[in-house]
């Protein structure tokens, strides 16, 4: 094991999406156990319905994270907008954290911030409305009450929805608005910032307060390949897959 640290975000895995889902079993059996940690920042699977849900590929993907974290390498997983309902069972049985939606950690000295993004994009209003609703106790409880195969046409009839209410929003209200990334990254007093959520990889400078700092955009994954965000002693290098 060395020193790296690995960082991926919005594999949005799902049955009909199986080269996504071996090239992320292939990363979790011979690039993820030589590193020091993962972070995973939201949206893994495109749809999670509740920890019971053990439709493939859910119940492969479960038992390749624990005999990666069962071999040393931690495993953080910050949920995402498509699967904010990963719950302690899910964890219990991977051997991985669950991170809260703003998480700040240590990475070669400097205090950086994660998170997955969609809280940044204060711009999508209704978004942002939904949220806030669909993060409950009461609304969560009441999902998950329903019968598992009630709760994957629903999400299926959700993913539809959310692709045509994508077309219709700019491009510039489903990004993240500047204001709010440096007022949050004031708040939690932090020089770096990686997020996802957007799937516009890049690598913004830029100042606050006269101090330069920077915000990494974890790219998304997709049938073609994919992109890890790698640090260590070296600094920050992005590995294509």
């Amino acid at each position: 094991m060395n020193d790296d640290i690995l960082f991926i975000s919005d594999l949005h895995i799902s049955w009909d999406k199986p080269e996504i889902t071996r090239r992320f079993l292939d990363f979790l059996k011979n690039r993820a156990p030589s590193a020091a940690a993962v972070y995973i920042l939201g949206d893994l699977f495109d749809a999670w319905v509740g920890d019971d849900d053990l439709t493939p590929p859910n119940r492969t993907i479960r038992k390749q994270i624990k005999k990666l974290t069962d071999s040393g390498t931690a495993v953080y997983l910050q949920p995402g907008n498509r699967d904010f309902l990963l719950g302690k069972q899910f964890c219990a049985e991977t051997g991985v954290t669950l991170l809260d939606d703003y998480v700040v950690i240590d990475l070669q000295g400097r205090p950086t911030l994660l998170t997955h993004g969609d809280l940044l994009c204060t711009d999508d209003l209704p978004y942002q409305t939904f949220r806030a609703k669909s993060h409950t106790q009461e609304w969560r409880g009441n999902v998950l009450s329903k019968p598992l195969l009630l709760r994957l046409l629903v999400a299926r009839w959700y993913r539809l929805r959310s692709y045509f209410h994508k077309r219709k929003k700019s491009q510039a209200i489903m990004d993240v608005n500047q204001g709010t990334v440096v007022k949050v990254m004031g708040e939690q007093a932090c020089v770096r910032l990686i997020h996802g959520h957007t799937h516009r990889p890049a690598v913004h400078d830029f100042e606050i307060n006269g101090k330069p700092v920077q915000r990494f955009v974890l790219a998304a994954w997709h049938k073609d390949g994919g992109q890890i965000l790698c640090w260590n002693d070296a600094g920050h290098q992005i590995e294509v897959i």
